[in-house]
Order: C-alpha cells, then sequence, then structure tokens
C-alpha cells in the first residue's frame, strides 16, 4: 500500500466488439487524456485510436503472455503519478481477457481504479436472445478438452437458468456435435460477429444449427453460445382435476395443496397456483 504519494489511476475501459460506433464519450475522453494505454495487441488499438483522430499516446502490450511481468511495469507507472487505461481488443477488459492482475495489483497498492463501462459481448448476447436473463451464469471459453468439455456441459445442463459461454470457430463445430450427441433435444442459441456486418443469432437444437451453418458456411467469426434453463415437462397428473374433487370434498385450500403434493411430488408453486384459481378463482 503506498501513501502520501501522487498516485496515477487507472481506467478499465470497455471498447467496441465490433461496431466502432460502440464506444461512449467518457471513453473516448479517458483515451485522450491518459498518459499510457496498456493494450492487448496495439496494432487493434492503434486502429481504434486512429479512427476517432487520437494520436500521439505511449502504447503499451499487455496480454495473457505477459501478464506476470508488464503488470509491475504498468504498476511503477502508476505510482509515479502517471495514469493509465486498460483495455482490450474488443469489449471489456477483465471479462474472458487479460488485466486481472493488473487491476488487483493496483487495488492493493492503494491506487484508484475507474470502470469505464461499454460494449461486453455477453451482455449483449443475452439482452437480443430472448432467453431468461433474471439470472445467468457466465463461464467464459468452453474447455478445449474433450473430457473436461463434457463434464462442463453436463453441469451447464443442470442448471435452472440461462448459461453463457464463448466458443472459438475452429471448434464450435465439434462443440455442437457433442452437445447433440448429449442431448439431442435441448434447444440453445448461438450469436455469431455481434454488432458486425455478419451479425447472425440462431436459435434451436445443436443439430438444427449445425444443418444451419453448414448450409450458410457460416463457422467462421466470434461465437457466443447461450444455454436457456430446460423446460419443465408438462406433468402427467390431473392436477387441477384432483384439486377440483378435494375441494367438492370439503378440504380447505392448504390442506388441498399439501395432499395433491403428497400424491404428486410436484413443487409447491406449481400446485399452489393451480389452487389458487380452483378456490379462489384467480386467473391471473
Amino acid at each position: 500500500m503506498y501513501s502520501g504519494e501522487r498516485l496515477g489511476t487507472l481506467y478499465v475501459v470497455a471498447t467496441p466488439i465490433g461496431n466502432l460506433e460502440d464506444i461512449t464519450l467518457r471513453a473516448l475522453n479517458v483515451l485522450k487524456d491518459v498518459d499510457i494505454i496498456a493494450c492487448e495487441d496495439t496494432r487493434q488499438t492503434k486502429k481504434l485510436l486512429t479512427h476517432y483522430g487520437i494520436g500521439g499516446k505511449k502504447l503499451v502490450p499487455y496480454h495473457e503472455h505477459n501478464e506476470e511481468q508488464q503488470s509491475e511495469k504498468l504498476l511503477s507507472f502508476l505510482v509515479e503519478g502517471k495514469s493509465i487505461a486498460l483495455v482490450s481488443d474488443s469489449g471489456t477488459p477483465c471479462i474472458s481477457d487479460p488485466g486481472y492482475r493488473l487491476v488487483k495489483k493496483a487495488r492493493e497498492a492503494g491506487i484508484k481504479v475507474v470502470p469505464i463501462p461499454g460494449a461486453s459481448a455477453v451482455i449483449a448476447a443475452l439482452s437480443a436472445s430472448g432467453f431468461p436473463t433474471d439470472a445467468f451464469t457466465f463461464f467464459g471459453f468452453l474447455p478445449k478438452k474433450e473430457g473436461q468439455l463434457r463434464r462442463k456441459l453436463e453441469e451447464i445442463f443442470g442448471y435452472p437458468h440461462t448459461v453463457v459461454c464463448y466458443e472459438s470457430p475452429h471448434r464450435l463445430k465439434r462443440t455442437l456435435e457433442i452437445i447433440a450427441e448429449m442431448d439431442s433435444e435441448r434447444e440453445i442459441g448461438i450469436f455469431k460477429e455481434i454488432t458486425k456486418i455478419n451479425e447472425l443469432f440462431l436459435k434451436g437444437t445443436a443439430g438444427q444449427l449445425l444443418e444451419e451453418l453448414e448450409k450458410r458456411g457460416a463457422f467462421k467469426g466470434e461465437f457466443v453460445i447461450l444455454f436457456p434453463p430446460k423446460k419443465e415437462k408438462e406433468s402427467d397428473f390431473d392436477v387441477e382435476g384432483m384439486l377440483e374433487e378435494l375441494k367438492e370434498g370439503g378440504f380447505s385450500m392448504k390442506e388441498a395443496v399439501k395432499k395433491v403434493r403428497e400424491l404428486t411430488n410436484l413443487p409447491k408453486r406449481e400446485v399452489y397456483a393451480k389452487a389458487l384459481k380452483i378456490f379462489r378463482g384467480d386467473n391471473n
């Protein structure tokens, strides 16, 4: 922890994931004002800076292969009072991208870390998927090894909410084949090249998506896979009929719900919702 010194500020700046217009005014102002820009690929960052007429900036490469060494170097600049913008090639830094080590070290040193929010493929995909978003899990890139991938997919299949993952184009086909083999009826969604010219969203079983991607020749690009929660199968029990009979037999709503649950082992909320209609005429 450094104290009594004029410390710099670390800005975590989100950049476009495709369309260069998807950057905030605040992000552009920060990029213009900072002393140093730490970037995953200096060539990619230069394209963005050139597009917006931002020049004369010191660019420091910061990626997964030099994170440990460069984070110490960048920390020394921050201690000297210099301001740094941390950016990745696209989207929000530290989200399946380098940056975690530098942010951690900066905070431990008492240096101010300021998020400059913006584009994120995870949030963009969720927002436009039509899948439930009240709760979700993000797993980053799926495992490369088949055994680990199968175990991860088994885990994902059991989640009661939407799961979001990234997958590389050269592994996408095999991943879909494995999903189709493990659960041929499960619906999933695929977002390709979000915000770019060839943006595409497809929804269906893994087998259906494989056929569609083959037909379009669309296995190139950046992909987000979304797994919505599995739909619960319709109950084989005539719950409403059972509740009607119990009501006619003099049971209270509470007693009827308890009795039906004992007979069917169905979730309380499901039985209770049906009981409200039968006992109180609640059609909402």
